[in-house]
Protein backbone atom coordinates (compact mmCIF):
# COMPACT_ATOMS: atom_id res chain seq x y z
CA UNK A 1 0.00 0.00 0.00
CA UNK A 2 2.80 2.41 0.52
CA UNK A 3 3.15 3.11 -3.21
CA UNK A 4 -0.25 4.44 -3.46
CA UNK A 5 -0.86 6.53 -0.47
CA UNK A 6 -1.03 10.27 -1.13
CA UNK A 7 1.08 12.02 2.08
CA UNK A 8 -0.25 15.18 1.59
CA UNK A 9 2.18 17.00 4.09
CA UNK A 10 4.22 20.43 3.54
CA UNK A 11 7.91 19.91 3.17
CA UNK A 12 7.97 16.41 1.71
CA UNK A 13 10.00 14.39 -1.01
CA UNK A 14 8.00 12.63 -3.05
CA UNK A 15 8.86 9.72 -6.10
CA UNK A 16 6.29 9.82 -8.30
CA UNK A 17 5.76 7.77 -10.99
CA UNK A 18 2.90 6.76 -13.59
CA UNK A 19 2.78 3.92 -16.51
CA UNK A 20 1.04 3.86 -19.63
CA UNK A 21 -2.38 1.81 -19.51
CA UNK A 22 -1.38 -1.93 -19.90
CA UNK A 23 2.10 -0.66 -19.55
CA UNK A 24 1.51 0.07 -23.11
CA UNK A 25 4.18 2.91 -24.81
CA UNK A 26 2.28 6.20 -23.83
CA UNK A 27 5.63 8.23 -25.94
CA UNK A 28 6.02 6.66 -28.49
CA UNK A 29 8.73 9.00 -29.72
CA UNK A 30 11.14 11.64 -28.71
CA UNK A 31 8.13 14.18 -29.53
CA UNK A 32 6.30 12.73 -27.02
CA UNK A 33 8.87 13.05 -24.46
CA UNK A 34 9.69 16.67 -25.56
CA UNK A 35 5.80 17.36 -25.20
CA UNK A 36 5.99 16.41 -21.51
CA UNK A 37 9.18 18.17 -20.68
CA UNK A 38 7.21 21.06 -22.11
CA UNK A 39 4.20 20.58 -19.86
CA UNK A 40 6.78 20.48 -16.89
CA UNK A 41 7.89 23.80 -17.87
CA UNK A 42 4.76 25.30 -18.28
CA UNK A 43 3.66 24.84 -14.86
CA UNK A 44 7.16 25.78 -13.49
CA UNK A 45 8.55 28.09 -14.80
CA UNK A 46 9.52 31.48 -13.04
CA UNK A 47 6.69 33.45 -14.39
CA UNK A 48 3.09 31.97 -15.03
CA UNK A 49 2.57 30.87 -18.93
CA UNK A 50 -0.19 32.04 -20.58
CA UNK A 51 -3.11 30.85 -23.03
CA UNK A 52 -3.71 32.02 -26.89
CA UNK A 53 -6.34 33.92 -24.77
CA UNK A 54 -4.40 34.91 -22.12
CA UNK A 55 -5.57 33.07 -19.25
CA UNK A 56 -2.78 31.79 -17.09
CA UNK A 57 -2.32 27.87 -16.74
CA UNK A 58 -2.26 26.49 -13.68
CA UNK A 59 1.29 27.83 -11.73
CA UNK A 60 3.12 25.46 -9.05
CA UNK A 61 6.77 27.64 -9.06
CA UNK A 62 7.22 28.06 -5.67
CA UNK A 63 4.73 24.95 -4.01
CA UNK A 64 6.61 22.45 -5.99
CA UNK A 65 10.10 21.88 -6.74
CA UNK A 66 11.55 19.47 -9.48
CA UNK A 67 14.33 17.68 -8.48
CA UNK A 68 15.13 15.03 -10.85
CA UNK A 69 13.20 13.28 -13.72
CA UNK A 70 13.22 10.38 -16.25
CA UNK A 71 11.00 10.09 -19.31
CA UNK A 72 10.95 5.86 -20.93
CA UNK A 73 8.34 5.13 -23.51
CA UNK A 74 5.92 3.67 -21.19
CA UNK A 75 6.51 5.44 -17.74
CA UNK A 76 8.06 8.41 -16.06
CA UNK A 77 9.68 9.18 -12.88
CA UNK A 78 9.93 12.43 -10.67
CA UNK A 79 11.72 13.37 -7.59
CA UNK A 80 9.66 16.02 -6.05
CA UNK A 81 10.04 18.41 -3.05
CA UNK A 82 6.00 19.48 -2.38
CA UNK A 83 6.59 23.07 -0.24
CA UNK A 84 2.80 23.36 0.44
CA UNK A 85 0.32 21.27 1.26
CA UNK A 86 -1.86 20.07 -1.85
CA UNK A 87 0.32 21.04 -4.48
CA UNK A 88 1.32 17.93 -5.38
CA UNK A 89 -1.52 16.36 -6.75
CA UNK A 90 -2.75 19.95 -8.29
CA UNK A 91 0.38 20.07 -10.63
CA UNK A 92 0.13 16.07 -11.36
CA UNK A 93 -3.18 16.32 -12.16
CA UNK A 94 -2.04 19.44 -14.64
CA UNK A 95 0.78 17.35 -16.14
CA UNK A 96 -1.15 14.24 -16.95
CA UNK A 97 -4.28 15.56 -17.96
CA UNK A 98 -2.27 17.47 -20.41
CA UNK A 99 -0.35 14.85 -21.22
CA UNK A 100 -3.57 12.72 -22.17
CA UNK A 101 -5.44 15.80 -24.18
CA UNK A 102 -2.35 15.88 -26.31
CA UNK A 103 -1.43 11.99 -27.10
CA UNK A 104 -5.43 11.27 -27.55
CA UNK A 105 -5.68 14.39 -30.08
CA UNK A 106 -2.58 12.94 -31.52
CA UNK A 107 -2.94 9.46 -32.07
CA UNK A 108 -6.76 9.74 -32.86
CA UNK A 109 -8.10 8.23 -29.55
CA UNK A 110 -10.57 8.39 -26.30
CA UNK A 111 -10.21 7.11 -23.31
CA UNK A 112 -7.17 6.78 -19.99
CA UNK A 113 -3.79 6.93 -20.70
CA UNK A 114 -2.06 6.01 -18.24
CA UNK A 115 -2.88 3.09 -15.83
CA UNK A 116 -3.96 5.39 -12.68
CA UNK A 117 -3.99 8.88 -11.87
CA UNK A 118 -0.61 8.30 -10.59
CA UNK A 119 1.71 6.71 -7.82
CA UNK A 120 3.75 8.51 -4.76
CA UNK A 121 6.56 7.55 -2.16
CA UNK A 122 7.12 9.42 0.45
CA UNK A 123 10.90 9.96 0.65
CA UNK A 124 10.99 10.65 4.25
CA UNK A 125 15.40 10.19 4.65
CA UNK A 126 18.30 12.16 2.87
CA UNK A 127 20.43 8.89 2.67
CA UNK A 128 17.06 7.21 0.58
CA UNK A 129 16.91 10.73 -0.94
CA UNK A 130 19.94 10.01 -3.14
CA UNK A 131 19.33 6.90 -3.88
CA UNK A 132 15.58 7.77 -5.83
CA UNK A 133 17.60 10.42 -7.64
CA UNK A 134 20.32 7.57 -8.75
CA UNK A 135 17.68 5.46 -9.45
CA UNK A 136 15.38 7.24 -11.85
CA UNK A 137 18.76 8.58 -13.57
CA UNK A 138 19.42 5.21 -14.26
CA UNK A 139 16.67 4.03 -15.67
CA UNK A 140 17.75 3.96 -19.50
CA UNK A 141 20.54 2.06 -20.32
CA UNK A 142 22.32 4.75 -21.72
CA UNK A 143 21.80 6.60 -18.92
CA UNK A 144 24.77 9.24 -19.26
CA UNK A 145 23.81 10.70 -22.46
CA UNK A 146 19.74 10.01 -22.46
CA UNK A 147 18.26 12.95 -23.62
CA UNK A 148 15.00 13.09 -21.98
CA UNK A 149 16.66 12.52 -18.02
CA UNK A 150 17.81 15.51 -15.71
CA UNK A 151 20.76 13.87 -15.58
CA UNK A 152 22.77 15.57 -18.51
CA UNK A 153 21.99 18.68 -17.57
CA UNK A 154 22.84 18.21 -13.88
CA UNK A 155 26.48 17.13 -15.32
CA UNK A 156 26.61 19.69 -17.70
CA UNK A 157 24.98 22.69 -15.89
CA UNK A 158 22.64 23.44 -18.49
CA UNK A 159 19.22 23.03 -16.29
CA UNK A 160 16.37 24.88 -17.59
CA UNK A 161 14.65 27.24 -15.26
CA UNK A 162 11.98 24.60 -14.11
CA UNK A 163 14.56 21.99 -13.14
CA UNK A 164 15.74 22.83 -9.15
CA UNK A 165 18.39 19.76 -8.53
CA UNK A 166 20.28 21.90 -5.42
CA UNK A 167 18.73 19.33 -2.86
CA UNK A 168 20.08 16.58 -4.38
CA UNK A 169 23.40 17.63 -5.18
CA UNK A 170 23.78 19.78 -1.76
CA UNK A 171 25.85 16.67 -0.59
CA UNK A 172 28.21 16.71 -3.33
CA UNK A 173 31.37 19.42 -3.47
CA UNK A 174 31.27 18.90 -7.61
CA UNK A 175 28.77 17.77 -9.63
CA UNK A 176 30.94 15.06 -11.45
CA UNK A 177 31.17 13.55 -7.33
CA UNK A 178 27.07 13.28 -7.97
CA UNK A 179 27.74 11.99 -11.32
CA UNK A 180 30.65 9.03 -9.99
CA UNK A 181 28.05 8.62 -7.24
CA UNK A 182 25.21 7.57 -9.68
CA UNK A 183 28.11 5.77 -11.56
CA UNK A 184 29.11 3.51 -8.89
CA UNK A 185 25.83 1.65 -8.59
CA UNK A 186 26.03 0.84 -11.95
CA UNK A 187 29.37 -0.95 -11.81
CA UNK A 188 28.25 -2.14 -8.27
CA UNK A 189 25.15 -4.02 -9.91
CA UNK A 190 27.32 -4.98 -13.06
CA UNK A 191 29.96 -6.88 -10.30
CA UNK A 192 26.89 -8.16 -8.70
CA UNK A 193 25.54 -9.49 -11.85
CA UNK A 194 28.62 -11.43 -13.03
CA UNK A 195 29.05 -12.72 -9.91
CA UNK A 196 25.69 -14.44 -10.49
CA UNK A 197 26.40 -15.85 -13.47
CA UNK A 198 29.71 -17.28 -12.76
CA UNK A 199 27.87 -18.57 -9.85
CA UNK A 200 24.89 -20.61 -11.58
CA UNK A 201 27.68 -21.78 -14.48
Amino acid sequence: MRNIQRFDVADTYHHVYARGLNRAPVFVDDADKDYLLYLLSRHLSIRPVKTANGYSYPHYRGSIELLSYCVMDNHFHFLLYQVQQGSMSGFMQSVMSGYSAYYNKKHSRRGPVFESRFRSVVVDEDPYLLHVSRYIHLNPRSWRKYRHSSLPHIRKRTEPEWLQAGKILEPYSSRSDYVEFVADYEEHKRMLDSLKHQLAD
